[in-house]
């Protein structure tokens, strides 16, 4: 059955995972280490899902919820690539029957296959991301929908994978993580099939992109006040960076780009077609604003006592402990084409313009009527800058710079289209700039 064997198929980091299990992702021993019970767990870094603002709708749970620590596990689990065998088509299911031994599978043709053995590498931890519920998929994501819609429970028409990617995490300094496009199924295998794009590379060895790929963004300077979006990428079932292709599940592959890697930065955002996220070293989270100071900025923001223009009534953002239902009888609302702040009133309506539509009574611009929603997700946030600016139209207040960057960043929906959002629901934005200063008028007294 074998016809050929390559035990030089490839270097570590072209590599996969054996099955996490169903551990979760705070471990902390390294190889020949003795896991201290009082120490601190090595954390790799933080995964958040956009569109969410800190929770899932229905809770977090387990391992599908909003936002997964990667930490280091009590043992590793990671492979690498190890024998190349080529062999008859009919013979792949006889040949991949070990489910102890991980693997890829390049169907060429129907007479012809390639499959790669991985065998354990020591040195990293691996961990599966993706639509499934088994127990190899570390962190489970569903379809988030814009305009804050989620669809958090079993999918026919979703277009994320079951094992959408896996990440390779070096077990010492300094942690270095790495993402790879497919995960491995129950039977620690992946298969690429032959509508698949897969091809030999220059160097004998096989690469391929999954049906939807997985696509990689590292923004410019970092995630950081001075960031700014960098070039979207796919990711290659071996680690590699390529342009992308003409629309999401095109068999062309777009061109290798040499000077780009795998390695995944603070802020590097992570699309899998249909849900999008966020990665975060623990270096980068320090930077970030804590939900203390996320607390402490809406308590200072209440304690000005805002008022509204036309009702002068005084206006508090509500605690997010009441979580997000109905606007609360005191939450600020927004005109988002002049960022005047309201309280709710019913003057100025121009539905013949559609349902949401007010004109402004201190400028007479029409746009849309919103509440102020404070965004919770504190590892969404470039900076821990006051809440001054709204994303335009779902009203989602941040920092100016936080704002901005998002308000310039496009996130991939569809096939081919790319749409900048609010962050924290997944919103569309709108408007010349897609987020609006806040006007806030204080107390006359």
């Amino acid at each position: 059955m074998v016809l050929e064997g390559n035990p030089e198929v490839g270097s570590p980091r072209n590599s996969d995972l054996r099955h996490p299990g169903s551990q979760g992702s705070c471990v902390l021993s390294s190889p020949g280490e003795d896991a201290q019970p009082d120490q601190e767990p090595i954390k790799y870094g933080e995964l958040i899902v956009l569109g969410y603002n800190g929770c899932l709708a229905s809770g977090d749970k387990g391992r599908r919820r909003s936002r997964l620590a990667l930490s280091r596990r009590p043992h590793a689990n990671g492979v690498k690539p190890d024998v190349m065998h080529h062999i008859s088509t009919p013979l792949v299911s006889k040949a991949l029957s070990n489910r102890g031994q991980h693997s890829i599978s390049y169907t060429l043709s129907r007479s012809h296959s390639v499959i790669v053995e991985y065998t354990h590498d020591s040195d990293t931890d691996m961990f599966q991301i993706g639509r499934s519920t088994e127990n190899m998929i570390d962190f489970v994501v569903t379809d988030t929908s814009p305009g804050g819609g989620a669809a958090e429970g079993p999918s026919a028409q979703s277009t994320i994978s079951r094992y959408a990617c896996r990440i390779l995490c070096d077990r010492r300094p300094p942690y270095t993580a790495r993402i790879y496009a497919a995960g491995f199924d129950a039977s620690s295998n992946i298969f690429l099939g032959e509508r698949a794009a897969k091809w030999r590379t220059p160097d004998g060895l096989m690469d391929g992109l999954t049906t939807n790929g997985v696509l990689v963004m590292h923004p410019a300077g970092g995630f950081s006040e001075d960031s700014a979006p960098g070039v979207w990428r796919e990711i290659s079932v071996c680690g590699n960076v390529y342009t992308l292709r003409d629309s999401r599940s095109a068999q062309q592959r777009g061109k290798l780009v040499e000077n780009e890697s795998n390695v995944l930065q603070d802020g590097s955002l992570i699309d899998l077609c249909g849900a999008t996220l966020l990665w975060r070293t623990p270096a980068g989270l320090l930077r970030a604003p804590t939900l203390k100071q996320l607390e402490a900025q809406r308590q200072e923001a209440n304690a000005a006592r805002p008022q509204c223009p036309v009702g002068l009534s005084t206006l508090a953002f509500p605690s997010p402990a009441r979580g997000r239902t109905a606007p609360d009888k005191q939450q600020p609302w927004v005109y988002v084409r002049c960022g005047h702040v309201h309280g709710y009133h019913g003057w100025g309506c121009r539905r013949e313009r559609g349902p949401q539509e007010r004109e402004c009574p201190l400028c007479r611009l029409v746009g849309p009527y919103v509440p102020l929603w404070l965004g919770q997700e504190a590892g969404l946030c470039l900076d821990p800058g006051p809440p001054s600016h709204a994303f335009a139209p779902c009203g989602h207040v941040c920092s100016e710079k936080t704002a901005r960057y998002w308000a310039q960043t496009p996130l991939p929906h569809g096939t081919h289209a790319f749409h900048a959002a609010c962050p924290f629901c997944g919103a569309w934005l709108t408007g010349e700039h897609g987020c609006v200063r806040l006007i806030f008028q204080g107390p006359l007294d």
